[in-house]
């Protein structure tokens, strides 16, 4: 089969990345090269190839494109196997098993909490940022929209608690189109640069969302 290209310029989030999936869910291509015009769709459609499988070259076309070339790998990462973990479930209570199951999103959209005096309102992200940590194993994600990708931002007193988070296994996720949008591309200091697929797949799969 012939190397398939995919050209996704002047395509807002998600599309570029929904184009991608729905050429690799018909056609399974060894590999594929996708044109894009924007940092966002650059590295969400980079991320998004690699996590299925596919080993990713980006080459800088000129005149504000990219082009992504992705080439499958010969053999396909294996699935963990729950068998694995079966002598850590044994000893494990029932309520253990079940928090297991938890996948509690946080679903922030702005840098401050509340309305009527943003000075309060940061304050207060970063206590509640701070505090986050007590919900343990239990805390799966963090998507960050709007405003709320300053936070992700160098420079910004919310990186040391996000950074602990991550450590601690929650991931972060930042939207790709809201980075561009201030100028933070290249300013992200924490977390992978997500988009509405991400999102929605996200909300989706959470079984509790915490707005604040």
């Amino acid at each position: 089969m012939p190397e398939i290209e995919l050209n996704c310029q002047n395509l807002p989030c998600p599309q570029p990345v929904l184009r991608c999936k729905r050429c690799l869910d018909e056609q399974s291509p060894a590999s594929l090269v996708v044109v894009v015009d924007n940092d966002a769709a650059r590295e969400n459609v980079a991320r998004f190839l690699s996590t299925q499988g596919y080993a990713v070259q980006t080459e800088d076309a000129g005149g504000g494109l990219w082009r992504l070339r992705g080439v499958k790998g010969d053999t396909p990462a294996s699935a963990p196997n729950p068998a694995d973990d079966c002598e850590v479930c044994e000893v494990m209570t029932e309520e253990q098993l079940r928090r297991m199951g938890e996948k509690v999103l946080v679903f922030l959209t702005s840098d401050v909490i509340g309305a009527g005096d943003d000075t309060l309102g940061a304050k207060l992200m970063q206590n509640f940022l701070a505090t986050l940590p007590e919900m343990g194993a239990e805390l799966w994600r963090i998507v960050m929209l709007n405003g709320a990708v300053r936070l992700s931002a160098a420079g910004s007193p919310a990186l040391p608690h996000l950074k602990r988070l991550e450590a601690a296994g929650a991931t972060v996720l930042v939207c790709g189109t809201c980075l561009d949008h201030f100028g933070l591309l290249e300013q992200k200091a924490v977390g992978q640069t997500t988009n509405m697929l991400d999102v929605v797949t996200s909300l989706q799969l959470a079984t509790k969302i915490i707005r604040p």
